[in-house]
């Protein structure tokens, strides 16, 4: 009997996973095999990015109270568990294979999960509505912080440091300029204010987000495809799958651990809060960290395999903590 249920409780998790992680094997597939041609997957990338994702954030916002997309609690323990990771993961990578600009963005790799193209539209197929606030709270730290920390540290080794702030400064424009936090803070705009889209300009947002979800998964797979091909030389598995574990491993670990002892110490946090936190650490690795490690020089073999590695075996080590959590996804 016990068996029978949890075998049940796994078919619901894996109902919701398997399409997810089949679509971005979709997108794998076509571009390996020319169905999608190469100089198609840029302007693929932008349409999710500029177009159908900030729609999908917005509208999330415009029905999340502020206080949730700006949690202190949670932000501060993405937060801490961030800076946390990325240290200990140059301290543990860096050497003379892996220099410290390939050392901080394997770190990257390690503490920025897929949240937007992935995280938030998979969390809420598993855990409901609720679960887009803490989602969207951890994209915030990750652009603003997470990303510019390890920018100006893959430039350190410059000399007097001018390297690493023309760096921090590059990556707070590149930060500016990206879509999605300005999404976001739209959509907490309408949620404050009471103003909301109406008639033929809510239909146009309503279609894009609802488009997001697929296109941006089978954009992961067609953008690691991608990565693969534009990859200098081989990368020993050593180089490479270490860091995926740390990221399916042992971030949503000290996610987890940090959250608990936080709201032991009196920090608002609900379990709830602290189970989606745990949860979006578990992802696999955000798949446009390759073209950050491509524009500054990295070694983008190694981060892109390090992302290929995170994103094959999340599917299952994802679905094992779900069902851990004895989620059951609404419906």
């Amino acid at each position: 009997m016990i068996v029978a249920i949890l075998g049940t409780v796994m078919d619901a998790i894996l109902s919701v996973t398997t399409p997810f992680f089949a679509l971005v094997l979709c997108g794998f597939l076509a571009g390996r095999q020319k169905v999608l041609p190469e100089s198609a997957i840029t302007g693929l990338n932008s349409f999710v990015l500029y177009f159908a994702l900030p729609c999908m954030l917005f509208r999330f916002g415009a029905n999340t109270p502020v206080l949730e997309l700006l949690h202190p609690g949670m932000f501060g323990v993405w937060m801490l568990c961030a800076l946390l990771l990325v240290f200990f993961t140059v301290a543990v990578t860096w050497s003379r294979r892996v220099h410290l600009k390939d050392a901080a963005f394997g770190a990257l790799v390690a503490a920025f999960p897929n949240t937007g193209f992935m995280g938030v539209p998979l969390l809420v197929a598993l855990l409901g509505p609720a679960a887009a606030g803490p989602a969207i709270c951890t994209i915030l730290v990750d652009i603003f912080i997470t990303s510019s920390l390890c920018i100006g540290l893959a430039q350190a080794h410059e000399a007097s440091g001018q390297g690493a702030r023309t760096a921090m400064v590059k990556a707070l424009k590149g930060t500016l300029a990206n879509p999605l936090p300005w999404a976001i803070a739209l959509g907490a705009a309408s949620q404050a204010t009471g103003l909301h889209l109406a008639g033929p300009v809510d239909t146009v947002v309503r279609m894009l987000a609802d488009a997001a979800s697929p296109v941006a998964l089978f954009t992961i797979g067609a953008v690691l495809w991608r990565a693969g091909q534009h990859a200098h030389g081989r990368t020993p598995p050593a180089l490479y799958l270490p860091v995926a574990a740390i990221k399916l491993v042992l971030h949503p670990l000290l996610v987890f651990s940090v959250g608990a002892a936080a709201r032991a110490l009196g920090v608002p946090l609900t379990g709830f809060q602290i189970l989606v936190l745990t949860l979006v650490a578990a992802l696999p690795s955000a798949s446009n960290v390759s073209l950050l490690a491509e524009r500054y020089g990295a070694d983008n073999g190694r981060v892109a395999r390090i992302i290929m590695a995170s994103t094959v075996l999340a599917f299952v080590t994802l679905s094992a903590l779900v069902w851990w959590f004895d989620v059951r996804p609404p419906g």
